[in-house]
Formats: structure tokens, sequence, C-alpha cells
């Protein structure tokens, strides 16, 4: 877990860092909802990244998601963190990306607290239907050393 807050916190140093005005918009923000599939259990999330780009083609993000929908026994308290994202254009408006990066996230269970970390890796995309404002959907699996997650995720996303 040290490494996972070791991660996000570079990141969100490297995010605040950015002079505050960016005239190539490469400062950007999303919020949504995440669903997580575990296999045993189905979990719902609202999340929230904000992120820099280097270039169209490279960025970095933090995320964070605050459980809302629990299962029987499994409740999401929160997930953290920190990824690399690789983009394509494809057009003016849209764009297909992959990520990778480090999370953790922590859990109420009918056995007791549990905390899962590790690599996470996804792909997706972007469609931006003014010059700031678009919505991004995207697929991230969570490799948390033997309880993996699949993340399906749909939100909006502002540039700023």
């Amino acid at each position: 877990m040290k490494t996972l807050m070791f991660a996000t916190s570079a990141a969100l140093l490297a995010v605040a860092a950015v002079p505050a005005v960016s005239q190539a918009q490469e400062v950007y923000g999303t919020v949504g909802y995440a669903h997580a599939d575990t296999g045993s259990a189905d979990v719902g999330a609202i999340q929230g990244r904000i992120g820099y780009k280097f270039n169209p083609y490279v960025a970095i993000e933090g995320e964070a998601a605050f459980g809302v929908k629990d299962d029987r026994d499994v409740e999401l308290k929160h997930e953290l963190g920190a990824f690399v994202v690789g983009s394509v254009p494809v057009t003016p408006q849209a764009e297909l990306f992959a990520r990778v990066g480090y999370s953790g996230a922590k859990f109420d269970t009918a056995a007791g607290k549990v905390d899962r970390d590790g690599w996470a890796y996804g792909v997706g995309g972007q469609y931006n239907f003014t010059a700031k404002d678009g919505v991004r959907v995207d697929w991230t699996r969570h490799d948390y050393k033997g309880n993996d997650a699949d993340v399906f995720s749909v939100g909006y996303a502002r540039k700023f």
C-alpha cells in the first residue's frame, strides 16, 4: 500500500506542478461511474481522475473511486491509482488510449477489512463534443494478487 500511496502522490504532485492556466489545454479531469466485477462480487463506485497530457500521445493521471453500490458481503470503501496513458487521435474529436499503472483498494467484507494492491492496465476511448467537454469510456483490469477486478467506467471529461 505504501507503493500505491507513493505512486499516487507522485502523479498528483506532477499534475499540481502544471501552471493553472494551460494554453494547450493539457490538464484534464473526469468524473463518472465505475462498475467492478471480481467474479465473486459486483460493486459500483463514483470515480474521478485528474491528468496531465505532455503531448497528444502521452499523459499521466491519478484516479480515485469511492464505493456507492455494494454486493451482498462486499463493500468497496475506496480505490486509488496512478497511470501512464498512451493516446492515439482518431479524429479531431476522438481518441483511443491504453493505460498502465498501479492501484490499490480497500474493501469491507463479511470476513473483515481487506486491502488489495497491484498492477493495472486497460484501454478506452474518448469523444469530445466541444473543445473542452467530452465523454470517456474504458475498461481496466486490476491485478490484485488473487482477486482480479475488471472495471468498466463511463464518465464526463473536461479539459481545463
